[in-house]
């Protein structure tokens, strides 16, 4: 990595840390916000997050275009600036019209950044850098939303809207602070791996509908985000509350857990991943991701005591940090490499537009299950689960070596149409 390339991947990490900080001190607390603070209601509250999610859904496949034709930065400083001023909107809005379009255009504003800082960070590193790259940006992501989220919670009184308009014009800050940090900017052109086929047109959904392994990493995506995050605080939480007789304070407890694990093991779990095949990792988690849903199936159905229930359910959520922490250097930097020259951003747009389309789905069928039909839930996601070890395992015969194995490109050449030509380090 060139020095120039270094300052500026220094840059987008804080800008990652930043926007997750502002994230942290309104999430936790937006149901409760609009739902009882501005005294909407429940169905209101409900709009107001599949409104989040809709609004992704909406921008995502526009964003991609976007990136490709004018640089992940502009289209970054733009979605800053639309979702500062949807936070700022949503702490003073009190009726449900402007609710709802404040929650619109903040979450167009964060879906949009997503993508376009993954591309920044693609623009910032090459392919032996690129995991560690990534591993940083979850670390930080979730890092500030652990801490944005406990200040927020010392700050909030559910007496007081003032309170929350403070948190709202916190997260805006902290958005305009981004956009601060961002201008300064200064994105080199980073070497990518010579495998990765040549784009013919730029921005053609169509070319990449015919890239069969990114096709099968969009369907494994999905199911990823299925079966784990789109459980977290729906399905997951229901069945701990009704099957296990979990507590919100032991729920919060299995929240800082996950928190925890990834935190703490991150860059530990990196260096056991950064020498194995990315396909082989992926398969691994659907493997550990198993087992955490069948602890959880005993803290549901088993006939252990309160105190067993309540660990194994922690546990589970610890299970799941492992599997996100191998996740992050392994996911986002392989959707970087399977895009051709030019086409980060196109790549970066449909992946996060497929997360966005599990973690709609995944609350509205996990929820229900979870809540009432316990074990059945608990087989179907332990199976989906092991659908993600034998999806990883057919991606992997899609791969080339050096998209399988980053490494492999410093001691071989790799020819633009799959020939390779071993060279000396």
């Amino acid at each position: 990595m060139t020095r120039a390339m270094g300052a500026a991947m220094r840059r987008i990490h804080v800008g990652n840390a930043l926007s997750a900080f502002g994230l942290g001190f309104t999430v936790p607390y937006l149901y409760v916000y609009v739902a009882q603070v501005r005294g909407l209601g429940a169905m209101t509250a409900g709009l107001v997050l599949a409104v989040f999610a809709v609004a992704a859904l909406v921008v995502l496949p526009f964003a991609g275009r976007a990136i490709v034709r004018r640089g992940p930065l502009p289209v970054l400083l733009a979605a800053l600036v639309a979702a500062a001023l949807g936070a700022l909107s949503l702490g003073v809005a009190s009726s449900a019209a402007a609710v709802l379009v404040s929650a619109a255009l903040l979450g167009a504003g964060q879906a949009v950044m997503q993508p376009a800082l993954a591309t920044m960070i693609v623009d910032c590193s090459s392919a032996e850098t690129r995991s560690r790259a990534f591993a940083m940006q979850f670390f930080l992501q979730n890092l500030g939303l652990g801490v944005g989220g406990l200040i927020g919670g010392h700050l909030v009184d559910t007496s007081s809207a003032a309170s929350f308009t403070l948190l709202f014009a916190i997260e805006a800050v902290m958005f305009l602070l981004l956009v601060v940090v961002m201008v300064t900017v200064r994105l080199p052109h980073a070497p990518r791996i010579e495998a990765a086929p040549v784009a013919s047109g730029r921005g053609s959904w169509k070319q990449m509908l015919g890239n069969r392994a990114m096709v099968q990493l969009c369907v494994l995506g999905f199911v990823l985000f299925f079966a784990c995050y789109g459980q977290f605080e729906s399905g997951l939480s229901a069945y701990g509350v009704e099957a296990a007789g979990i507590s919100t304070s032991a729920l919060g407890t299995a929240l800082a857990a996950n928190t925890l694990v990834i935190v703490v093991a991150q860059f530990a779990v990196l260096r056991f991943v950064e020498r194995r095949r990315r396909s082989r990792v992926i398969a691994a988690v659907g493997l550990i991701w198993a087992v955490a849903w069948a602890v959880a199936g005993y803290a549901g159905l088993g006939h252990g005591s309160q105190e067993m229930a309540t660990a194994a359910f922690v546990s589970t959520y610890a299970l799941f940090g492992l599997g996100e922490a191998m996740l992050s250097p392994t996911v986002a930097p392989l959707v970087a490499d399977l895009a051709p020259e030019g086409m980060a951003g196109q790549y970066n747009s449909a992946f996060a537009l497929v997360k966005q389309l599990a973690l709609a789905v995944g609350p509205a069928v996990g929820g229900p299950l979870g809540a009432s039909l316990h074990a059945p839930y608990i087989v179907a996601f332990l199976l989906f689960s092991l659908g993600i070890t034998v999806l990883a395992v057919r991606l992997g015969r899609q791969l080339t070596d050096v998209q399988d194995q980053p490494w492999l490109a410093k001691s071989r050449v790799v020819a633009r149409g799959g020939a390779s030509v071993s060279a000396d380090v």
